[in-house]
């Protein structure tokens, strides 16, 4: 289980994570998802004692992780696949974990075999690795030890179609066995596929968090009209915020009923109007973090 009360980091007069709490429970999956720069990658650090927390805390297995004797074998972290010697071969960074978690050296055949690294390319050179070799690498020695909780941020980056639907297997096997698996990702509908649970944080703050199934079928009211222009220009005037997906239609948290008679009013035909859990994560993600994607553009495009 993975336990986080109040936790806070500030840098300065900037507050990178505040008052995050959540739990991950065993036999789960749970997605912890936010735009770039949110405070996911950050949080994940301080479960792992890499950066302390101005406030709160974090618990893994019950205690906070740097009391977890022996980590490696209870707890399966991978936060940055590159942070890795570039000299060492994959079987050599592998065979120096099994070393220092006191394994037995056939675990290190397992993993590669696990992670499909075969001989000549766990013999390569990390500095020659692609991306996705790398995510590979940095699974297996996640999973070296045997743990119980997997930390797992971005895992899926650089990997082929087949390797994600790979991993996809791997960690809904590992949940399924009793593990507690986090897993942040950008790869929404990776996600939705397999999360028990969902995490959404925007700017430092949970934004929302629950069952997969509850947040998305509680994710507002979707519309379709004949004039799209002219349904948004009526919204707007009885004051009901909305946002717009790539088919047209909208997506707001009134209800159904003012939805319609706001329509009525403005002879408005409507195409479709029906609670929005066909919506989806991508949709929910976007509603949630508008604020944070409008001021990334706006930065990029700052002179």
């Amino acid at each position: 289980m993975i336990d986080l009360q109040g936790l806070t980091r500030r840098y300065g007069a900037h507050t990178a994570v505040d008052d995050v709490t959540f739990r991950v429970e065993p036999g789960s999956v749970t997605g912890f998802l936010g735009p770039n720069g949110a405070g996911k990658s950050t949080s994940m650090r301080m479960m792992v004692g890499l950066t302390p927390p101005t406030a709160g805390h974090a618990t893994v297995l019950g205690v906070p992780y740097a009391q977890i004797p022996n980590p490696g074998r209870h707890v399966g972290v991978l936060l940055d696949a590159s942070a890795q010697h570039t000299g060492r071969t994959g079987a050599e960074v592998l065979r120096l974990g099994a070393l220092l978690m006191g394994l037995d050296g056939g675990r290190v055949e397992a993993m590669l075999d696990l992670v499909g690294l075969d001989v000549t390319e766990a013999g390569r050179r990390l500095g020659d690795y692609s991306l996705g070799m790398r995510q590979r690498l940095g699974i297996a020695h996640a999973l070296l030890g045997d743990p119980e909780v997997l930390i797992l941020d971005e895992p899926a980056n650089g990997l082929d179609p087949a390797g994600i639907r790979w991993m996809r297997g791997l960690l809904r096997g590992f949940a399924d066995r009793g593990g507690t698996v986090l897993l942040s990702s950008h790869l929404l509908h990776e996600v939705e596929v397999i999360a028990d649970e969902l995490v959404v944080i925007g700017r430092g703050r949970i934004m929302a968090q629950g069952t997969k199934a509850s947040l998305l079928a509680s994710a507002g009211t979707y519309v379709r009209g004949l004039d799209e222009v002219a349904l948004s220009v009526a919204l707007k005037r009885a004051g009901i915020e909305f946002t717009g997906d790539h088919r047209g239609g909208l997506v707001t948290e009134a209800s159904a009923e003012v939805i319609g008679r706001t329509a009525a009013q403005a002879e408005q035909v409507l195409l479709e109007l029906r609670p929005a859990d066909g919506a989806g994560l991508e949709d929910m993600f976007l509603s949630l973090t508008a604020d944070d994607a409008r001021d990334a553009t706006t930065e990029e495009v700052s002179p």
